[in-house]
């Protein structure tokens, strides 16, 4: 029935109120604010930086070759199978074999059921393609192997650019695959782009190399440089340890020294080998390498057995603190290059907040001025409960901290157009019911509900849409879904909650007045 019990009535004006209160945080300094919450703003309303960088894949193919050449080795020799002459160019492997293996060699590679060459059933393709050159085979990567390749690295890139970003704590970045070799980089109100740039342009490819008194070492030596580019030193290739064996990386300061150093944590795998390592090379130098530069080569003094350690270099509190979290968050797969960039001014999104806030004042104005010209004082109604279902919307999304684009304003409105709907059908369909009901309480009732079943349907197929544009679009579509998606529920909330108790209170005052709808 119309009829609302005083429970009912205590619940939607409190739910009402709540959420009133809170959108109002908006308006607020923080100290002011009824909760610490509010609506951010997107990229193209606040302001800040757009990245889009491209992954350097020549690097990850190069490490991925070598490690075929050594799994090609181990497997052929397991199998009496002689190779020789391996060598690495222009990305691929060539090796020579002898006549009498070369067929079997080839239909190793061309096997589906493979060991040393995957074969994707999907799309019919082998990770390598194997061509014979006479007197050497050459192995190649596929087509199929190398965007499986890039793929990874880009899944990977994707990751590791988040941990980055969320560890710097800028408030609702936006990171999406472009292609599968580029990284697309959305950072609102961003304060310090110069900063992004330096840490996401690193690699952080850590390792622990023992300094050779010459070239001459068993695992091969070559020679790095410092980072202040003056000195240098020959490293064994051999790596102690990487950076895959830290648990954490922190900015401290040494008492002793009063510089600011790095401390570390290793794994427990990293921090047996760790210990190993220290205690049979007493007395020589243990040279911390990242990115192929020398950051310092501390001499070993004794057994390094707990796991933790430290990195000195002359470090700055900033630098320590970016290099903890470089890590922290892990290395890259490849490179990243940055092929385009533009800077938002907030000017400009504020000339975007001042054109929406504009379309949706002259759209809900005229909206208003129709409904109250053709529906009287239940337009009226109908005004009032628009106003309070936009405040409800804004309250939820201050809630969630839900980021507000342009193309989110133009699902606030679009929410005001469904909204309007929802009334203008269930006031049709009013007006049907009293020509043939005369008691108004009872043609109001069946008019909200006749009404419901085309509201629900109209409603839920936009819902079942933006939640398809949430899951499939990125960036401002989703923006736009979901003012959309809470928009409807907020609508239906004020359309059978809130209008219905406005609209029951009128009709029960005035349930024998006569013409309470007319046109």
């Amino acid at each position: 029935m119309l009829y609302f019990s005083k429970l009912r009535i205590i619940f939607v004006s409190f739910i009402s109120l709540f959420l009133i209160l809170i959108a109002s945080n908006n308006l607020f300094d923080q100290e002011k604010r009824f909760i610490n919450k509010k609506i951010n703003l997107g990229l193209d309303l606040q302001g800040g930086s757009y990245l889009l960088l491209e992954i350097d894949n020549a690097p990850v193919i190069e490490q991925k070759l070598q490690n075929t050449t050594t799994l090609i080795r181990a497997y052929f020799k397991d199998n009496d199978i002689r190779i020789g002459n391996i060598n690495i160019s222009d990305q691929k492997i060539t090796f020579t074999v002898e006549d009498q293996f070369k067929e079997n060699v080839i239909n190793k590679f061309k096997d589906e059921n493979s060991e040393i060459n995957p074969y994707y059933p999907r799309f019919k393709s082998h990770k390598f393609n194997i061509t014979d050159l006479g007197n050497k085979l050459e192995l190649s990567f596929s087509k199929q192997g190398l965007v499986e390749l890039k793929t990874s690295s880009q899944d990977q890139a994707l990751e590791i650019v988040r941990r980055r970003i969320d560890e710097i704590g800028t408030n609702e970045p936006n990171i999406l695959k472009r292609g599968n070799d580029r990284v697309l980089v959305e950072l609102p109100g961003l304060d310090d782009p110069m900063r992004i740039k330096s840490l996401l342009g690193k690699t952080a490819n850590l390792s622990f190399r023992f300094v050779s008194n010459d070239n001459q070492d068993s695992f091969g030596a070559e020679k790095l440089k410092y980072e202040n580019g003056l000195d240098e030193e020959f490293v064994s290739k051999r790596i102690i340890l990487s950076g895959d064996n830290l648990l954490d990386a922190q900015p401290r300061m040494n008492n002793q020294t009063n510089e600011t150093v790095v401390t570390f944590t290793l794994d427990r795998v990293g921090a047996k080998r760790f210990g190993k390592a220290t205690s049979t090379n007493i007395g020589r130098k243990l040279a911390i390498i990242l990115d192929g530069k020398i950051i310092s080569a501390p001499v070993i003094r004794d057994t390094i057995a707990s796991g933790n350690g430290q990195i000195s270099g002359g470090f700055t509190f900033q630098s320590a603190t970016d290099l903890s979290l470089l890590l922290r968050s892990g290395a890259l797969p490849a490179p990243l290059n940055i092929i385009e960039e533009r800077t938002v001014g907030p000017d400009l999104g504020q000339d975007s907040i001042n054109a929406g806030i504009i379309a949706l004042i002259i759209g809900f104005v005229l909206v208003i001025i129709f409904i109250l010209i053709k529906y009287k004082i239940f337009g009226l109604i109908t005004n009032i409960t628009l106003l309070i279902n936009l405040l409800i919307l804004l309250g939820i999304l201050t809630i969630f901290e839900a980021t507000l684009t342009l193309p989110g304003i133009a699902g606030i409105i679009l929410t005001v157009g469904m909204a309007v709907d929802a009334n203008v059908l269930i006031f049709e369909r009013i007006k049907e019911e009293l020509r043939n009901e005369k008691n108004n309480i009872i043609a109001f009732d069946s008019g909200y509900t006749k009404s419901r079943t085309a509201i629900l349907d109209a409603n839920i197929t936009t819902l079942l849409a933006a939640i398809i544009l949430f899951f499939m679009g990125s960036g401002p579509i989703k923006g736009f879904s979901v003012t959309l998606g809470v928009g409807i529920f907020t609508t239906l909330f004020s359309v059978y909650f809130i209008a219905r108790l406005f609209t029951s209170i009128y009709v029960s005052k005035n349930r024998d007045k006569e013409g309470l709808l007319k046109w």
